[in-house]
Protein backbone atom coordinates (compact mmCIF):
# COMPACT_ATOMS: atom_id res chain seq x y z
CA UNK A 1 0.00 0.00 0.00
CA UNK A 2 1.26 3.39 -0.72
CA UNK A 3 0.65 6.57 0.39
CA UNK A 4 -2.53 7.94 -0.31
CA UNK A 5 -1.49 11.65 -1.06
CA UNK A 6 0.00 9.43 -4.33
CA UNK A 7 -3.19 8.96 -5.25
CA UNK A 8 -4.70 12.44 -4.94
CA UNK A 9 -1.64 13.95 -6.63
CA UNK A 10 -1.89 11.64 -9.65
CA UNK A 11 -6.01 12.27 -9.80
CA UNK A 12 -5.26 16.42 -9.40
CA UNK A 13 -3.12 15.70 -12.17
CA UNK A 14 -4.92 13.49 -14.17
CA UNK A 15 -8.08 16.42 -13.75
CA UNK A 16 -5.75 18.66 -15.22
CA UNK A 17 -4.34 17.50 -17.79
CA UNK A 18 -7.48 16.05 -19.45
CA UNK A 19 -9.05 19.76 -19.86
CA UNK A 20 -5.62 21.11 -20.90
CA UNK A 21 -4.71 18.23 -23.59
CA UNK A 22 -8.21 19.39 -24.67
CA UNK A 23 -7.64 22.34 -25.36
CA UNK A 24 -4.83 22.14 -26.80
CA UNK A 25 -5.54 19.41 -29.46
CA UNK A 26 -8.73 21.18 -30.38
CA UNK A 27 -6.00 24.38 -31.12
CA UNK A 28 -4.29 22.55 -33.72
CA UNK A 29 -7.23 20.69 -35.49
CA UNK A 30 -9.57 23.57 -35.36
CA UNK A 31 -9.46 25.50 -38.59
CA UNK A 32 -8.11 29.08 -38.62
CA UNK A 33 -10.60 31.86 -40.48
CA UNK A 34 -9.96 35.05 -38.91
CA UNK A 35 -12.71 37.64 -39.71
CA UNK A 36 -14.14 40.53 -37.99
CA UNK A 37 -17.63 39.14 -37.23
CA UNK A 38 -16.26 36.71 -34.80
CA UNK A 39 -15.04 39.09 -32.04
CA UNK A 40 -17.85 40.96 -32.32
CA UNK A 41 -20.23 39.55 -29.01
CA UNK A 42 -22.53 36.93 -30.62
CA UNK A 43 -26.77 38.60 -29.57
CA UNK A 44 -28.78 35.98 -31.56
CA UNK A 45 -27.28 37.80 -35.05
CA UNK A 46 -28.33 40.86 -33.96
CA UNK A 47 -25.35 43.79 -34.19
CA UNK A 48 -24.80 44.96 -30.96
CA UNK A 49 -25.78 48.52 -30.27
CA UNK A 50 -25.78 50.43 -27.03
CA UNK A 51 -23.89 50.65 -23.78
CA UNK A 52 -23.78 47.03 -22.09
CA UNK A 53 -24.72 48.70 -18.50
CA UNK A 54 -28.36 48.91 -18.35
CA UNK A 55 -29.83 50.14 -15.30
CA UNK A 56 -32.77 47.53 -13.86
CA UNK A 57 -35.58 48.49 -11.42
CA UNK A 58 -34.57 47.50 -8.12
CA UNK A 59 -38.09 45.83 -7.61
CA UNK A 60 -37.20 42.65 -10.20
CA UNK A 61 -34.43 41.86 -7.28
CA UNK A 62 -36.80 42.17 -4.12
CA UNK A 63 -39.23 40.62 -5.96
CA UNK A 64 -36.78 37.92 -6.52
CA UNK A 65 -35.45 37.97 -2.86
CA UNK A 66 -39.18 37.68 -1.37
CA UNK A 67 -39.64 34.61 -3.71
CA UNK A 68 -36.09 32.81 -2.54
CA UNK A 69 -37.49 33.40 1.24
CA UNK A 70 -40.98 32.09 0.41
CA UNK A 71 -39.43 29.18 -1.54
CA UNK A 72 -37.42 28.31 1.58
CA UNK A 73 -40.26 28.47 3.61
CA UNK A 74 -42.45 25.39 1.76
CA UNK A 75 -38.63 23.57 1.47
CA UNK A 76 -38.82 23.96 5.44
CA UNK A 77 -42.77 22.89 6.24
CA UNK A 78 -42.61 20.24 3.71
CA UNK A 79 -40.48 17.78 6.08
CA UNK A 80 -42.48 19.60 9.29
CA UNK A 81 -45.76 18.29 7.73
CA UNK A 82 -44.31 15.23 6.77
CA UNK A 83 -43.25 14.27 10.30
CA UNK A 84 -46.19 15.95 12.19
CA UNK A 85 -48.24 12.88 12.49
CA UNK A 86 -45.36 10.23 13.40
CA UNK A 87 -44.60 12.56 16.41
CA UNK A 88 -47.71 12.56 17.33
CA UNK A 89 -48.82 9.46 17.57
CA UNK A 90 -45.20 8.40 19.05
CA UNK A 91 -46.15 10.54 22.13
CA UNK A 92 -45.22 13.97 21.71
CA UNK A 93 -47.54 16.85 22.78
CA UNK A 94 -49.31 19.17 19.92
CA UNK A 95 -47.89 22.46 21.75
CA UNK A 96 -44.34 20.49 21.50
CA UNK A 97 -45.25 19.67 17.82
CA UNK A 98 -46.70 23.22 16.64
CA UNK A 99 -45.35 26.00 18.32
CA UNK A 100 -41.81 26.03 16.56
CA UNK A 101 -43.77 25.84 13.72
CA UNK A 102 -46.32 28.43 14.36
CA UNK A 103 -43.04 30.57 15.51
CA UNK A 104 -41.49 30.25 12.28
CA UNK A 105 -44.81 31.01 10.44
CA UNK A 106 -44.93 33.92 12.20
CA UNK A 107 -41.69 34.95 11.50
CA UNK A 108 -42.76 34.90 8.18
CA UNK A 109 -45.12 36.57 8.13
CA UNK A 110 -44.11 39.42 9.93
CA UNK A 111 -41.52 39.61 7.43
CA UNK A 112 -44.20 39.67 4.39
CA UNK A 113 -45.68 42.28 6.56
CA UNK A 114 -42.81 44.26 6.36
CA UNK A 115 -42.25 43.87 2.83
CA UNK A 116 -45.92 45.11 1.97
CA UNK A 117 -45.46 47.90 4.14
CA UNK A 118 -42.09 49.27 2.73
CA UNK A 119 -43.61 48.77 -1.02
CA UNK A 120 -41.49 45.48 -2.14
CA UNK A 121 -44.68 43.63 -3.02
CA UNK A 122 -46.09 45.98 -4.79
CA UNK A 123 -45.51 46.46 -8.34
CA UNK A 124 -44.46 49.49 -9.93
CA UNK A 125 -46.07 50.21 -13.01
CA UNK A 126 -44.35 51.67 -16.24
CA UNK A 127 -44.62 54.91 -17.51
CA UNK A 128 -46.19 54.05 -20.76
CA UNK A 129 -49.55 52.58 -18.95
CA UNK A 130 -49.58 55.22 -16.95
CA UNK A 131 -49.53 57.76 -19.45
CA UNK A 132 -52.48 55.77 -21.48
CA UNK A 133 -54.47 55.59 -18.45
CA UNK A 134 -54.16 59.90 -18.34
CA UNK A 135 -55.44 60.21 -22.13
CA UNK A 136 -58.74 57.70 -21.12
Amino acid sequence: MGNPWIAIGALALVGLLIPLGMMAVSKLLRPSVPEQGKRSTYESGEIPTGDTRIRFNIQYYMVALLFVVFDIETVLIFPWTVIYRSALESGVSLTTVLVPMLVFIGVLVVGLGWAWRNGAVKWVRSPRTETRNVKQ
